[in-house]
């Protein structure tokens, strides 16, 4: 159970570019960083308006010098400071995220990311390199991803609770854009814009979820070909989509499904994973996060609860409270970021073995997410057709 020590011998000097005051996400960025000590906000370049990231950095108490107009201004300027940045989170629109990504990796900085890291393999694969040879760690905030019980279907899968694995239902399929919202929230318009958006709405911007999770719970399954067709009900979303359909065949025989929707009218949030084997099947849902249902084929269902002692290792190592209280997604999110800081800092010390045992979503699911969407966009603008995974 995580109980506020210190994990670090000092907390990383962090920075954000984007979430800024308006933000959707910027808030829990910094909830989550900040929440175990792991991190500490220095600096930042919080918005596109620069009097108005300035204004907003000093009353998060950042130094009014280090809130800066632009993030080229902030790396060029931390980099030759010896108390300057080591991390920065990137909180800002997709299409801005591989010029922000690989400036700050070649700045010598570890990042943490909004998905998608970006529009195309190429760039996702070239982000991965950088991070390589600079030995730097690029996270990537599929927030649910750090939710415990996640790790207890991970557990229960790899132990053949389930026997063979046959079929994974995955959906996130809300329904707050299934009317215009982009007519009159900056946050909706910018992602049904091609130039900010990339290729895919809600099939990048939803879908991937779900998808993280089934690769936690199902390390070795690998996707072989899939199918997937898209739609866009509202008018003017078009070519971008607010509903899609994917189909994927796994090279181990099994099938996947993935919903990925903004016009489910009437559905808050819509996020669930089942896994279905040949004994036993598992589903999870993010609006009831706290459980995790068992179907054991010819038994009465189980209702797992998160914090209770029946549950494997791994699923109680990150509990922050007893079992009752619920837990969500700021609590998933602060796992995640705790993660971070601890695979940032092993980087650092040459620290392998300690890397060796954190799973977090790294740049390789970051390129993961990012060739899913490549090949479903190009699945369905060819009418729907059979694509193969690896091209």
């Amino acid at each position: 159970m995580i109980h506020g020590e210190l994990e670090l011998a000092a907390p990383l000097r962090w920075g954000m570019v984007g979430g800024g005051r308006g933000s959707q996400i910027g808030y829990i960025h910094r909830s989550a960083a900040l929440r175990d000590g792991h991190f500490r906000l220095v600096a930042g370049a919080f918005d596109i308006d620069p009097a108005a990231g300035r204004d907003f950095g000093q009353r998060l108490g950042v130094a009014p010098e280090r809130c800066y107009e632009s993030y080229r201004s902030m790396f060029e300027v931390e980099t030759r400071r010896p108390d300057g940045l080591q991390a920065v989170s990137i909180a800002t629109p997709n299409g801005t995220h591989f010029e922000i990504c690989k400036a700050a990796l070649e700045a010598g900085l570890h990042v943490v990311c909004e998905k998608p890291l970006c529009f195309t393999t190429a760039e996702a694969l070239e982000l991965q390199a950088l991070a390589q040879a600079r030995r730097r760690v690029l996270g990537v905030t599929y927030g649910y991803a750090g939710h415990q019980l996640i790790e207890e279907a991970r557990a229960r899968i790899a132990a053949g609770e389930l026997g063979e694995i046959r079929i994974v239902q995955m959906q996130f399929a809300h329904g707050f854009h299934c009317a215009p919202a982009e007519r009159d929230s900056a946050a909706a318009r910018w992602r049904v814009d091609p130039k900010m958006a990339g290729p895919s709405y809600v099939l990048g911007d939803v879908g991937t979820h779900p998808l993280y999770l089934s690769k936690v719970m199902l390390p070795e399954l690998e996707i072989d070909e899939l199918l997937c067709s898209r739609q866009s009900f509202v008018p003017g979303r078009a070519p971008l989509e607010d509903n899609a359909f994917t189909i994927m065949k796994y090279t181990s025989g099994a099938v996947g499904y993935v919903w990925s929707c903004a016009v489910n009218a009437g559905s808050m949030h819509g996020q669930k994973i089942r896994v279905i084997g040949s004994r036993a099947s598992l589903e999870w849902w993010d609006e009831q996060p706290n459980q995790l249902r068992l179907e054991v084929q010819g038994e009465p269902v189980r209702i797992l609860e998160r914090g209770m002692g029946y549950l494997d290792t791994a699923a109680r190592a990150e509990d922050r409270i007893g079992g009752g209280h619920p837990e969500g997604l700021f609590e998933a999110w602060s796992n995640l970021y705790r993660r971070f800081a601890l695979a940032m800092d092993a980087t650092d010390r040459g620290d392998t073995a300690r890397l060796a045992g954190l799973r977090y979503p790294d740049v390789q699911a970051g390129v993961h997410g990012v060739r899913w969407v490549e090949r479903c966009v190009q699945s369905a603008d060819q009418g729907g057709v059979w694509v193969r995974w690896a091209q």
